[in-house]
């Protein structure tokens, strides 16, 4: 039975990430078939009367026959008189007798089972972890073996001996998924690899057990101390081994007398008797012959030593590769597989790899890998193949691909217009291109108005859409005529050309402060430059046809957006929400889902859905690129125990941040099909624009600050905040670099908009990685925190900017 208690209800108890990796390693190495025989049931996150019940059950029908395995994993704490407790869910530290576990109360139970084996593991932080206001007792030693003196056929193993904290793989609090603790971890690899078989004879006792895990929890934490008190008669086995020694079998007398024969050609008949052995399925057949070449390679003549060298090499450790290169995303996995060559004896190896990050799983005729990425660059390490003829290193590499930022949009290209076939000049008249619908101004003759029809059907001209749903003249080209000519309707005169009040005067006005025109070719080659044709970026879109790729964008947006408060209540893992269990990543969802509802009706509405809410669309989409890497790095880091215990908030979650990437992507291919936008790539303009780049990566800089800081700190506090540190840096960058390269410039200033909301989401989950480490510096925070207020504001005058831009300039 495994109890693992981390999640409590009292606040004065910290809760502890360890215990629920803890019950997920144990349980599946001891379910193990292969491994051990034991009938496993956890009992996580229980109040203390439910613990105690099964506890009693356990050891009331335990037979005389069984072995009988009680881990803890959880808080040991002790009374004012010493007695010592483990921490349920609801234990509160005042009242300890009718709310935890008692110690006294788990031997009383020992003693009256019929079961003469009965084996205690105790992984707690004795003396307990408590939170403000509430005082630690200390006395230098929690006697924690006292607590179960007495009895024949019980063996008690502690993680600690004393006041320490039996460290965990995470730590207190953590808010990134857990791992087994120091002691557990060790316990489970040393059953899983076999490697707490010291004597190798296939069988796992209690007394290597406990020697193994004395030696790797002082390797990996000299602080922790295990501790044991073994009261059994005999040697108890608790699991299976997989490195049972071969024990060589004797040479038959004819085959000994060959060897030791005078004749070097006897001798080498031997050899090759010997070598045919060695190829035998019977392993301690083919380790005696191995023995024998091994012995005359090193002490015969030259010709049967090379002989018996020869036939040596047919039977040492070899695989089917040297190395094994891989690469993969960061923090991702990627998988490889090793293949053993050989005879038999050859085959019968074990795997043993350098690092943590690298998983070997023994399979038949050799191993899988399974390597997990760093953060950035290549990985190196290495998986030692050992069997009784040898042994061979194999390199492991692994490269973390860099993550792909969004694609640039390239404008597309519009043809130019074909120049037209050159006409006299009316000798009265301008000479101007009108647009559709004509000008209804009163001001505008009819006399204009006829020569300016002919010239447009004779010149074929290009006609321009309307600008607006107004009657409102559009913008005009006016080449020059043979004599002084008066403003075309709607173009861009000279500053001296348009009388004020005018009709003209009005149209420059409106073009002004309504477009941003891109030049094009004059329609007519003339000594002097025609005034160019502007492409009209409209300040109101028209009411047309919905496109559907918008439309589509739109409601999928609306759906994460649902999706995502309607997740935030439930639970996402175990019996906890995201609020809970992920503090500070609520108000990051929350934000980009209320950016993605906004964006989401503009896009449906149709005064905006040409190009306002798109655009927006398109921002919310890279916003959300935090949250659903960061849910999809927990299922991959869960994954590994084999059992995420992710509940519906945690689906509904990443169903949200799914749908807002679609949408974006959406999003942004309907801002290439619109009319109304002439979207396209170009270099960075205006001042505005370089600090809103800067202050991005002023943001991304403040934030990896803070992660050295933390890492300094507390190395395992900062791997767990890795991910939001690295991924809001990484979002600061890249928000602003695709906005500001964005034409027009109103479109990328409503990406840089809800980009920039999204990045201010991220500053929650970063505080509360740190909130707890009171004397942590908080430095790189602050530069975050400043730089983000600032882009905020970058983002309104640049908005500003775009909206008063004149006309023929682009910034």
């Amino acid at each position: 039975m495994i109890v693992a208690n981390g999640e409590y209800d009292n606040a004065g108890l910290q809760r502890l990430g360890s215990p629920a990796a803890d019950a997920d390693a144990l349980a599946g190495v001891l379910a193990d078939r292969a491994i051990s025989d034991f009938d496993v049931s956890v009992v996580r996150n229980e109040t203390a009367h439910v613990v105690q019940a099964e506890i009693e059950d356990l050891c009331a029908e335990g037979g005389p026959d069984d072995v009988l395995l009680l881990h803890f994993s959880c808080h040991g704490l002790k009374d004012d008189s010493g007695g010592l407790y483990f921490a349920a869910r609801n234990t509160r530290p005042d009242r300890l007798r009718s709310t935890a576990v008692p110690a006294q109360f788990v031997q009383q139970c020992i003693r009256q089972s019929r079961s003469r084996s009965i084996v205690l593991l105790l992984d707690c932080c004795y003396g307990g972890a408590f939170g403000q206001g509430v005082a630690v007792r200390a006395s230098g030693d929690a006697n924690v073996l006292d607590s179960f003196r007495g009895g024949r056929g019980r063996a008690v193993i502690t993680a600690s001996n004393s006041i320490e904290y039996a460290f965990e793989g995470a730590r207190l609090a953590s808010d990134e998924p857990a791992r087994p603790s120091v002691f557990t971890s060790a316990l489970v690899e040393g059953l899983r690899t076999g490697e707490a078989d010291r004597d190798e004879d296939g069988w796992i006792a209690l007394g290597e057990l406990y020697e193994y895990l004395f030696d790797r929890v002082r390797e990996r934490n000299p602080k922790q101390t295990p501790s044991r008190d073994i009261e059994m008669q005999g040697e108890l086995y608790l699991a299976k081994s997989r490195r049972r020694r071969i024990k060589p079998s004797p040479i038959p007398p004819d085959l000994a007398a060959a060897i030791g024969a005078e004749n070097p050609f006897t001798r080498l008949g031997a050899v090759a008797e010997l070598r045919r052995r060695l190829s035998s399925s019977n392993l301690p057949v083919a380790m005696g012959a191995f023995e024998a070449l091994k012995t005359m390679s090193s002490t015969d003549i030259e010709h049967v030593a090379a002989a018996a060298s020869d036939a040596l090499s047919f039977a040492v450790v070899r695989v089917d590769t040297p190395s094994v290169r891989l690469s993969a995303a960061a923090d991702s996995r990627a998988s490889g597989s090793l293949r053993v060559l050989g005879p038999p004896v050859a085959r019968e190896v074990r795997f043993e790899a350098s690092h943590s990050w690298i998983v070997v799983t023994e399979v038949a005729g050799g191993a899988e890998l399974s390597v997990t990425a760093g953060d950035a660059g290549v990985r190196r390490g290495k998986v030692v193949v050992s069997g009784p003829t040898g042994e061979v290193v194999v390199a492991v590499e692994i490269e973390a691909l860099p993550v792909a930022e969004p694609e640039a949009v390239v404008a597309e290209a519009e043809p130019e217009p074909a120049a037209p076939e050159p006409v006299a000049p009316e000798p009265a008249a301008s000479e101007a291109v009108v647009s559709e619908p004509a000008v209804s101004e009163p001001a505008v003759s009819e006399a204009v108005a006829e020569p300016v029809a002919s010239k447009l059907a004779a010149s074929e001209a290009v006609v321009a859409e309307p600008a607006t749903s107004e009657p409102a003249t559009s913008e005009l080209a006016a080449p020059e005529s043979a004599t002084a000519p008066e403003p075309a309707v709607g173009a861009v005169p000279e500053p001296a050309a348009a009388a004020p009040g005018s009709v003209v005067a009005e149209q420059t006005r409106r073009l002004a402060t309504d477009s941003e025109p891109e030049p094009v070719v004059a329609a007519e080659a003339q000594p002097a430059a025609a005034a160019p044709v502007p492409v009209a970026r409209p300040a109101t879109e028209p009411a047309g046809a919905m496109d559907p790729v918008g439309g589509f964008a739109g409601v999928v947006a609306i759906a994460g957006a649902v999706f995502a408060v309607a997740g935030l209540p439930l639970k996402y893992r175990y019996g906890y929400s995201l609020t809970q269990y992920r503090p500070g990543m609520e108000s990051a969802v929350l934000i980009v889902a209320a950016c993605a509802l906004l964006a989401g009706i503009l896009t449906l509405t149709p005064r905006t859905r040409s190009w306002t809410g798109p655009a927006l669309l398109f921002g919310t989409g890279l916003a959300a690129l935090f949250g659903l890497l960061r849910f999809l790095g927990e299922a991959i880091a869960l994954s590994q125990n084999g059992d995420t215990e992710l509940k519906t908030g945690y689906t509904f979650a990443l169903l949200a941040h799914i749908a807002w990437l679609v949408a974006g992507a959406s999003a942004l291919a309907a801002l290439r099909r619109s009319p109304a936008v002439a979207l396209g790539a170009g270099r960075v303009r205006g001042w505005p624009a370089w600090v809103a780049i800067g202050l991005g990566v002023a943001a991304a800089t403040g934030w990896i600050v803070q992660l050295v800081d933390l890492n300094t700190y507390d190395s395992s506090d900062a791997g767990r905040a890795t991910a939001y540190f690295l991924l809001g840096a990484l979002l600061a960058v890249i928000v602003p670099v695709v906005a500001m390269t964005l034409r027009p410039s109103p479109v990328g200033c409503a990406v840089l908009a809800t980009g920039t909301a999204g990045l201010l989401g991220v500053l929650a989950p970063t505080f509360a990685a740190v909130a707890e480490e009171s004397s942590l510096a908080l430095g790189g925070q602050l530069i975050a925190v400043v730089a983000l207020v600032l882009l905020a504001a970058d983002t309104a005058v640049l908005a500003v900017r775009a909206r008063n831009q004149p006309n023929g300039r682009q910034s």
